[in-house]
């Protein structure tokens, strides 16, 4: 129906705009005439006023017919072809509501069959199910017998070896036996793992009673354990003596089996801990043949150091330390020669001496907790203690090999309580020694001022003994397990560089009267010496690893900015900078006022020379040989003086420091002050330049292969001064012009002028007296 009314629309706007123009033209306008405005602009577009143009009309009817019928295919096209599509769409809607409605009826008669089933297969699956549940039941009773015979058949098995005395094989089933063990220490069958439990026990009891009697009774016939430090290793006279191959032959046996046992051993043992105060690191349990090697020496340390013995004292730590040691000594290539090999045998990991040592100290971490509680308070006797323990620590690391990573006594140290008194009485100790060493007499004076090679930084005495008392400290903490506890110590340190440096501050300012003095070079060469070592340990690997540390506690505490955080860790700076740069701030200061003091004595000098008459000097022809200035004598002697004396007072960068700072204070000085400041003829010019390029540079020979490089304002202006009058015209006038200033720097360069501008030049000129009269 739709296309039907579009069609009849269409064919009546068509007929509508080809009748129109046959109209009379005068009813034409959009306003008053009934067409619509847009024939009428097709109108007025294709023939308009022109009468002639009428001619076109015959083809544009033709035209129009032909876009008529071309619509009207394309209305019949889709008027046709819209009812297939629909019809099709309306067939595949009908097919698909057939096909569903066939499936809901087929799911329900599915399911009311199944409802059906289970109804009537509810009974079966009750009587199913309670067979199944008896099943299983039964199953689980059958597997806990299994279990229970299982145990028992090793248990036997274990009985009939022991019966037989093959004790090799009844240690492998007892193995048997605990590896079950585990096995089962997940499950929830309580009475079954206290049955199995309580079977390893039992056994394991039993195996190692026999083995350890058999094993203490070999090493009691190979002098176990070894007291003195030059045990023999051949076994004991007996009414039956067996070859000592027979006894290393039992040895490894015994040392093999009691070895098997370490896994029951571990299963129902629990070693003695320390209290998680000490924070020790975790490690395995020490293996079952070790323990009972050590076992006589446990009784004797516990016998000699513990209760009321005369080698019991806290004031004697190094007593029970010493002994230990000794121990370890002693014992060690028996341990390596002969032990080690069996576990090699055995197929085992273990180090038989670390296992040995390992054993020892946690007998000394035992004793050195409990004396360590009654020391706190009594600083000698602490501070005694730490002394030794350190030591002991170093000799356990350096000579027997012991790996920091096990417990140690550092682990006690750094206990909380224990640690801040040991930072304590290291703090006070430290500045004791600090006020000792610097009220001493030979505190300012170098004990290798004799020796050349060694004393070329003329540090003196106290500054040597401070930085190693550092070194100490270092050397006292740097095995601590954590590193927020190095980091403690390291603020220490740095604590007393501070404290240090503000003593050597009040020392300078007392000596500020005599800067020329001992004291006062000797201060400089101190703070110069500090700086200089804290420089070089920022780049050790020790300090670098706690700059690694510092940074990550600064970032999560937001302590520092972040440019310090990013130099941190770019390496940019280091964990002493802070020390450093005021170090370099006292150092300069000290040098600065060192200078000015010389300077001002080489001023004073000079002032007979600044009016010296340069204007009536004789020219150079008129003497038979130039001198030095008489008035520049005192100058030049009070400044020989005073380098020499610095010289030696100095180290090697300080005096380098100082002499190049008072060549450019000169340089300035007799530039601006002498120069500057007068006239000068060609005679003046000339005793000018001889007074400074033979006698003040050569001053500074000693110390550099160039001086006057150091002294470029007086060198150039010399060059100017003595310039022949010619030359001196040629650059006057080219000085003058209008060139460009690259043009007057290159002139000025080709006569050896670099530091001074065309203006200086031109003032310079200015005191000349040497013009010739040009009229000018």
């Amino acid at each position: 129906m739709a296309s039907c009314e579009t069609e009849e629309a269409l064919n009546k706007s068509i007929h509508h705009d080809v009748e129109k123009p046959a109209e009379d033209p005068v009813n034409s306008d959009p306003n008053t005439s009934d067409l619509p405005f847009y024939v009428c602009e097709f109108v007025e577009k294709e023939i308009g006023n022109d009468f002639k143009s009428l001619l076109k009309v015959s083809s544009l009817i033709e035209k129009i017919a032909e876009e008529k019928r071309h619509l009207e295919e394309q209305v019949l096209t889709v008027s046709s072809e819209a009812p297939k599509r629909i019809q099709a769409a309306l067939n595949n809607a009908q097919n698909t509501q057939s096909t569903l409605c066939a499936l809901l009826k087929r799911e329900a008669t599915v399911s009311e069959s199944i409802t059906n089933h289970l109804e009537d297969a509810t009974s079966w699956m009750d009587d199913l199910g309670a067979l199944t549940d008896q099943i299983y039941e039964v199953e689980r009773h059958l597997s806990y017998l299994k279990w229970i015979s299982h145990i028992e058949e090793l248990s036997d098995n274990i009985q009939q070896h022991l019966m037989t005395n093959n004790v090799a094989e009844a240690a492998s089933a007892l193995v048997s036996m605990t590896e079950q063990a585990i096995k089962l220490q997940d499950s929830s069958c309580f009475h079954l793992l206290k049955f199995i439990t309580s079977t390893v026990q039992f056994w394991h009891k039993i195996l190692k009673d026999k083995l350890t009697s058999d094993f203490e009774e070999v090493l009691s016939q190979l002098h176990w354990p070894f007291i003195g430090p030059h045990q023999p290793l051949s076994p004991v006279s007996s009414s039956a003596p067996a070859s000592v191959t027979e006894i290393y032959a039992s040895l490894e046996t015994l040392f093999t089996q009691l070895l098997k046992l370490q896994i029951s051993d571990e299963l129902i043992s629990k070693p003695k801990q320390m209290p998680e105060k000490y924070s020790l690191p975790s490690s395995p349990p020490i293996i079952l043949p070790i323990q009972i090697m050590l076992s006589p020496l446990q009784k004797r340390f516990r016998y000699h150091f513990t209760g009321n013995r005369q080698t019991n004292v806290l004031s004697k730590p190094e007593w029970y330390l010493t002994q230990v040691l000794m121990w370890m000594g002693n014992h060690t290539k028996f341990l390596n020669e002969k032990i080690q090999p069996i576990l090699k045998s055995a197929g085992s990991n273990v180090n038989a001496k670390m296992e040995f040592t390992r054993g020892l100290v946690m007998l000394v971490l035992e004793k050195l907790s409990v004396d360590i509680s009654c020391l706190l308070y009594d600083d000698v006797l602490f501070c005694h203690l730490v002394d030794e323990v350190l030591l002991f620590q170093r000799e356990l690391h350096t000579t027997h090999g012991y790996l920091s990573s096990l417990p140690n006594c550092m682990h006690i140290l750094s206990e909380d309580t224990f640690f801040q008194r040991w930072l304590t009485v290291e703090r006070k100790l430290a500045l004791e020694k600090m006020d000792s060493m610097l009220s001493s007499e030979a505190a300012w004076s170098s004990q290798y001022k004799d020796i050349s090679d060694v004393d070329e930084m003329k540090f003196p005495d106290c500054a040597e003994t401070f930085m190693t008392l550092l070194l100490v400290i270092t050397d006292r903490y740097k095995n601590l397990p954590t590193a927020e506890k190095k980091l403690k110590f390291l603020e220490l340190q740095k604590d007393l560089v501070d404290d240090f440096r503000i003593r050597l501050t009040q020392v300078m300012k007392e000596e500020s009267r005599a800067l020329l003095g001992f004291k006062y070079c000797a201060i400089l060469n101190a703070v110069n010496y500090i700086a200089t070592v804290l420089g070089d340990w920022a780049d050790n690997i020790f300090f670098l690893q706690l700059q690694q540390v510092a940074l990550e506690v600064c970032t999560d505490t937001n302590s520092s900015s972040k440019l310090q955080l990013g130099q941190l860790a770019s390496m940019e700076i280091s964990v002493f900078d802070d020390m450093i740069n005021l170090l370099e701030r006292l150092k300069n200061d000290m040098l600065s006022r060192l200078v000015e003091h010389v300077f001002k004595e080489v001023k004073e000098g000079a002032k007979m020379y600044k009016k010296e008459r340069w204007l009536s000097l004789p020219s150079q022809s008129e003497q038979a040989v130039m001198s030095l200035s008489s008035s520049a004598c005192p100058m030049l002697l009070t400044l020989r003086d005073r380098l020499l004396q610095l010289e030696q007072q100095l180290c090697h960068t300080l005096f380098k420091s100082v002499w190049q700072m008072l060549a450019e204070k000169l340089d300035l000085f007799i530039y601006q002050d002498v120069i500057l400041a007068n006239h000068f003829n060609e005679g003046g010019a000339a005793q000018l330049q001889f007074d400074m390029s033979r006698n003040l540079f050569p001053l500074f020979s000693h110390y550099c292969k160039r001086p006057e490089n150091y002294f470029k304002h007086v060198k150039e202006a010399c060059i100017i001064l003595n310039l022949s009058v010619g030359s001196a015209l040629l650059l006057k006038d080219v000085l003058q012009s209008a060139a460009q200033y690259m043009d007057k720097t290159a002139a000025l360069n080709e006569l050896g002028v670099y530091k001074l501008a065309p203006q200086d030049v031109e003032i310079l000129f200015n005191l000349r007296t040497n013009w010739p009269n040009t009229g000018k």
